[in-house]
């Protein structure tokens, strides 16, 4: 059985949502099982409905990661910006090296950054040795939605932290996508 960590911060529940959803593409692919954990939280106590938080070991033995973050000025948040920056002795072994990385963003509005988000949280999969992958335009609600979604990977946006039917779909379609992959990459 691949494990494939799906690892995120959340401040109000959306991007626990968004979690969810691509736990659910992974799990629909056999051989690989979706391990959602979230990142210790420095501000205050982790969301009980959430998660529990991720051990180091979790990190180094997964054979694929999806990252997840709100968007905090155009950028992820410095909860998750704080936990990457921890991984050093990671970086140094190589244990990540050549492994699947995608990345997934909730923003508050249509205009908040939620691209920007997703294309600087690669940077540091890339810098541990990652590969990262986005969304297809073979998913048809990343051609439709009005709301949440972009190539970059699944998005939220609003303040309703609920996911619209095409928020939910791209980020299964992605969790479904990482998951094929990885059993590509290790068979």
């Amino acid at each position: 059985m691949l494990n494939i960590l799906v690892l995120y911060y959340s401040q109000d529940g959306s991007v626990h949502q968004l979690a969810q959803q691509i736990g659910r593409g992974i799990n629909s692919i056999d051989g690989c099982e979706a391990v959602l954990r979230t990142v210790p939280n420095i501000n205050q106590k982790n969301n009980p409905d959430f998660a529990p938080e991720v051990e180091l070991s979790e990190i180094e033995e997964c054979h694929a990661l999806a990252l997840g973050s709100p968007t905090h000025f155009g950028n992820m948040s410095g909860v998750m910006k704080t936990f990457i920056d921890s991984l050093t002795s990671i970086w140094i072994k190589g244990s990540l090296e050549n492994k699947l990385a995608t990345v997934f963003t909730s923003t508050s509005s249509i205009h908040g950054g939620n691209e920007a988000t997703l294309l600087t949280m690669q940077i540091p999969l890339q810098h541990l040795g990652m590969i990262t992958l986005g969304v297809p335009y073979s998913v048809s609600e990343l051609k439709s939605t009005q709301t949440g979604g972009t190539p970059y990977g699944a998005s939220h946006t609003g303040n309703d932290i609920n996911l619209s039917s095409d928020e939910q779909k791209i980020a299964f379609a992605q969790g479904k996508r990482l998951a094929e992959l990885t059993i590509k990459l290790n068979a």
